[in-house]
């Protein structure tokens, strides 16, 4: 498969069209390559399809042990707290 090269500038400014295209592209910076665009096409659909099905599995997971969602956010919110500091304590402590 063939990579095209383009300057970052080029590529910020067409960035619509490499998207739509299926060529790799290689992204340079005064003539050094720094980055690679690989476009990707008919993920969306398998992606949303495993979303789906975990979303499904969840409803399960959820149903079998009696938990609603508001629930599980809650539990999940506490159990943050207790090990995540919060943003009031990072900035006190820098």
């Amino acid at each position: 498969m063939e990579t095209t090269k383009v300057g970052i500038r080029e590529f910020r400014a067409d960035l619509a069209e490499y998207i739509a295209t299926s060529t790799p592209v290689a992204v340079t910076r005064h003539g050094q390559t720094v980055g690679f665009f690989i476009p990707t096409h008919g993920q969306v659909d398998g992606d949303l399809v495993a979303l789906k099905e975990a979303g499904k599995a969840l409803d399960k997971l959820l149903a079998a042990h009696h938990m609603d969602v508001e629930e599980l956010v809650a539990d999940f919110k506490a159990a943050r707290k207790k090990t995540v500091p919060s943003r009031q304590e990072k900035s006190k402590s820098a």
